[in-house]
């Protein structure tokens, strides 16, 4: 296979070329998302290995050159298909200045000896969701709600009995700060948030591109929960959610993902992605700083799914030598100096 940068008439149908991929496509590898991320310092490369479509988010790194980072991909279901991908990439990649490439592909956790035997590197996860927890959604809603666990039925039917509401909203300048509050007091101690501004562009571009939705929940009037999803081909990302702390009534963030997934399925998603949970092996840890985050998941299906998470597959090794002893975290630093966000 050959690499090449994609066509401006490719790129202008980027998404069904990524959809076309053998996985099915990820919405972290659409246009609107390579978009997004433009705004936080990556530039947007789009390339075609063989028929591959590869989205490529680029860091320019001087005097080290650059870094290729591909935000759930290369999109393939097998290392074979992986290690032949990459062969090509890397020889196109020496052409552009390019001194490693992070992948991040969906490939599944027990390939990771495999990956290191081909002298793949791991890295740090970027996008949070190196395990997860999946529901297929392809049933009826009947057959889906009764397939449930015992705990999030009970958690739906005992919210609706409370007088639980929910509602879909736009992402209007007004819902989008109500819903960042909600997430800031959900991550405090729990996990890192970007800026409001980051969040607001996101989700507002993807509302306007007619593949994202916004949802809140309200008790007595008052939003008490949110989220929010988007749908890619016949995925679903749950990509979003937060709750007030002070809980006063129980179940209201279930039926809100409840709603969620029937949203989900009326746009065409038959597999609808939690997007990150503790490990497999670690899912019941008490200790685990995201065990409250998969105990709620877990209530719509007790699988976790463990993929093999971030790899860097080193160009050229002085470099990436330098990078990870230095460059990396003075370009951390520096980023959030600047910007008041995260580098990647």
């Amino acid at each position: 296979m050959t690499a090449r940068f994609a066509s401006q008439q490719e790129i202008s149908q980027w998404n069904t070329h990524v959809l076309a991929n053998p996985d099915g496509g990820n919405v972290f590898a659409s246009y609107e998302f390579a978009m997004q991320k433009e705004t936080g310092g990556y530039k947007a490369r789009f390339v075609f290995i063989g028929d591959l479509a590869v989205t490529i988010l680029e860091k320019n790194t001087p005097p080290l050159g650059k870094l290729w980072y591909l935000p759930k991909g290369p999109e393939v279901t097998s290392t074979k298909e992986l290690f032949s991908a990459l062969k090509s990439l890397k020889s196109f990649a020496k052409k552009h200045g390019v001194f490693v490439i992070r992948i991040e592909s969906e490939l599944r956790r027990e390939q990771q000896p495999t990956l290191r035997r081909h002298g793949l590197i791991k890295a740090s996860p970027i996008i949070p969701n190196p395990s997860t927890i999946t529901l297929d959604i392809s049933d009826s809603l009947e057959t889906i709600l009764t397939n449930l666990p015992q705990k999030g039925r009970y958690a739906i039917k005992r919210a609706e009995r409370d007088g639980v509401t929910t509602k879909l909203v736009k992402p209007t300048d007004a819902n989008c700060k109500k819903m960042y509050s909600l997430l800031t007091e959900t991550a405090e101690g729990q996990f890192g948030i970007r800026s409001y501004d980051y969040y607001r562009s996101f989700w507002q571009r993807f509302g306007n591109a007619g593949s994202g939705q916004l949802f809140f929940a309200y008790v007595d009037g008052k939003v008490v929960a949110g989220a929010y999803a988007m749908v890619f081909g016949t995925k679903s990302t749950y990509k979003d959610g937060a709750s007030v702390r002070k809980r006063t009534t129980y179940g209201a963030s279930h039926l809100l993902q409840w709603h969620v997934i029937q949203w989900a399925k009326s746009q065409g998603s038959i597999m609808h992605d939690f997007c990150g949970a503790p490990p497999s092996d670690e899912i019941n840890d008490t200790d685990h700083k995201h065990h409250g985050i998969g105990q709620f998941k877990t209530a719509f299906n007790k699988t976790v799914t463990d993929y093999i998470g971030c790899y860097d597959l080193v160009i050229y090794a002085p470099q990436y030598t330098l990078w990870t002893k230095v460059g990396e975290r003075v370009a951390h630093r520096l980023h959030f100096y600047k910007h008041h966000d995260s580098y990647y």
